[in-house]
């Protein structure tokens, strides 16, 4: 063979044993990605919800988009399980009773969705019922959440001390519904905490529905959910109020809904927008009127019941404090008198 052939060959030999990494890689990543992809067809991952209400229903039907496998839903009576069970194409998840927990199918994944008041006595009954679960179907339940924001995975210490990892898994959504819930459920934010290996099933649960997650210490769960009211229901008992004043001045209370709607969502827009809480700021703590906060105060002040002067004065001295250094110091002094006045 010619010198020149010699080299030619040597070349491509060289060129094969260097092939870029990044190929190989890429090539690795998809054939792993592939394995997945194929394991979660032929197996998803089954889950049982224990409690059938909104958020138990809302989360079942979002984790049944999203190609986990529903095989039970509970609830205290049957007839409200079956209820629940046929929001699913079918087949339909099994619908059970509380008292028929010792019939729940095989299942990768436990789901309290009770009442905060229920969910020890619930992971209790889960633990005895399921010890004798677990003899029969030779496939333990390792996994359990709860979907309490109040409460941390200390809560469920009798199914931890039956030999399972357990967690919470709370969804920072407004659930009044069980199919727009299941909407609002992709793409939220979940505060998640717990047992190793419940943690990483509930951020695994996250991540396929969308959203993003974040851990907090379980001694925080009831302040973190203090902050959670405060941002919805206590927005939407604020938002009553507004109406409720505003039909005062002889607007029908739909139409007032409907006026002050539009107020409401342009604040969140402004929230959305701005780079700080105290950037989306407006009205006259923002810009320092004292003259119109007092004026407000006295109109409050002429209202058969008081609670509104009261919030109108507490959120008043938040608001200020949010506005920090932008009133003028003498308009701040006059307003901060004014809220003052107010026992």
């Amino acid at each position: 063979m010619p010198r020149e052939g010699k080299r030619l060959k040597a070349t491509s030999a060289t060129t094969k044993r260097t092939a870029p990494t990044s190929i190989v890689a890429d090539k690795r990543t998809d054939a792993r990605r592939k394995r997945v992809a194929a394991r979660a067809t032929s197996q998803p991952i089954t889950v049982a919800i224990i409690g059938a209400g909104r958020i138990g229903s809302a989360l079942a039907l979002a984790l049944s988009a999203c190609g986990y496998r529903v095989s039970a839903l509970v609830a205290n009576k049957v007839a409200h399980a079956r209820r629940a069970a046929r929001l699913f194409a079918t087949p339909h998840p099994h619908a059970l009773a509380a008292t028929q927990l010792a019939q729940l199918p095989r299942t990768d994944l436990l789901i309290i969705a009770t009442p905060d008041g229920q969910i020890a006595a619930t992971a209790a009954r889960l633990a005895t019922a399921l010890a004798t679960h677990r003899e029969q179907t030779r496939r333990p339940v390792r996994i359990a959440l709860h979907t309490s924001g109040a409460l941390s995975s200390d809560v469920l210490t009798e199914l931890r001390a039956a030999g399972y990892a357990v967690g919470s898994l709370h969804p920072l959504v407004s659930v009044s519904d069980a199919r727009a819930g299941a909407a609002s459920l992709r793409g939220a934010f979940y505060c998640v905490e717990g047992d190793a290996a419940a943690v990483k099933a509930a951020r695994r649960i996250v991540r396929a529905l969308g959203g993003r997650s974040f851990s907090i210490r379980p001694a925080d769960k009831a302040l973190y959910h203090a902050a959670a009211v405060l941002a919805s229901g206590h927005t939407v008992a604020l938002f009553a109020l507004a109406t409720e004043l505003l039909a005062r001045c002889g607007v029908a209370q739909q139409d007032a809904r409907r006026a002050l709607l539009p107020l409401t969502e342009s604040t969140l827009t402004n929230l959305r927008n701005a780079r700080t809480p105290a950037h989306a700021l407006t009205g006259p703590f923002a810009r320092g009127d004292a003259a119109t906060v007092r004026r407000n105060l006295a109109a409050l002040g002429t209202l058969d019941d008081l609670t509104a002067l009261h919030i109108y004065a507490l959120l008043g001295q938040q608001a200020l404090r949010l506005a920090q250094t932008k009133p003028a110091r003498a308009a701040r002094a006059e307003i901060e008198a004014a809220l003052a006045s107010i026992s």
